[in-house]
């Protein structure tokens, strides 16, 4: 009961901006009666809203590929094996996430400049995996530390090599973490609008956030709210979508760390 009211208490705001979006409102491309004259705006506003959609779908799936490989790798060394300097390279990986976001944006604005992937939906990707790897690495490894070690040497006995073992036993064993940091990495890939506003000058390479933000204020200044409460159903979607397809992971994933030992 308890949870289903903190559950509507957050939906509550989600479910009138879906509202509002199809309502009449002066001033917007819906002025008269219910209907979707505002997602018609957004849907021709400048590039179009499909390549603003298919900008940021590249974004966020590049940046959760990229997320996944490295952290899975990087979790799998910090948890099984031992090396000079581990837990001293550990923390200072984990003290990225001290740094404050909005601080390292310039630097690598200059950084990707140098190197060619400014105003270039790669370098937004790459700016995002960066700030998601501490966390992620974080969650894989403590994934790892909760399956018994007996797993990986029992595979070894058997003949398989480190990276065979990692792969045919301890990837199904750290699904739930896996797709604990997928679906992180692509929330904050696709909502992001910091990257994209210093990273992106082109406007056929706006992600949708940028995008939607940009329209609010298309004409004179003036506020096209009805465009958007649009843009925030449809940023909104995949994300509801993806987490109620994915919550049962999430949740493991979460509490593998949790039931170790």
């Amino acid at each position: 009961m308890f949870s289903g009211s903190v559950g509507l208490i957050f939906l509550a705001p989600l479910l009138w901006t879906a509202v509002a979006s199809v309502g009449p409102r002066a001033g917007t491309n819906q002025v008269d009666g219910w209907g979707f004259g505002n997602y018609e705006t957004l849907a021709n506003y400048q590039a179009g809203i499909w390549r603003y959609l298919a900008n940021t779908a590249f974004v966020a799936l590049l940046a959760v590929a990229l997320t996944l490989l490295i952290s899975l790798l990087g979790g799998y060394a910090f948890a099984r094996f031992r090396f000079p300097g581990k837990n001293i390279l550990f923390l200072v990986t984990l003290a990225i996430l001290m740094v404050p976001y909005a601080t390292l944006l310039i630097p690598l604005y200059v950084l990707l400049n140098q190197v060619g992937l400014q105003n270039s939906l790669v370098g937004v990707a790459l700016v995002l995996t960066m700030f998601q790897l501490p966390f992620s690495t974080f969650l894989m490894r403590i994934s790892f530390e909760a399956v018994p070690r007996e797993l990986d040497e029992a595979a070894m006995v058997d003949g398989c090599s480190t990276f065979s073992a990692l792969w045919r036993v301890l990837l199904p064993a750290v699904k739930p973490g896996l797709i604990t940091v997928g679906l992180f990495a692509f929330l904050t890939a696709w909502n992001d609008f910091m990257a994209p506003l210093i990273l992106i000058n082109d406007t056929e390479r706006m992600t949708l956030p940028l995008a939607v933000s940009n329209l609010r204020g298309q004409v004179q200044g003036v506020v096209d709210y009805g465009a958007t409460e649009a843009g925030v159903v449809v940023l909104a979607l995949p994300c509801i979508v993806l987490f109620l397809l994915l919550q049962r992971h999430y949740v493991r994933g979460f509490m593998s760390g949790a039931m170790k030992g």
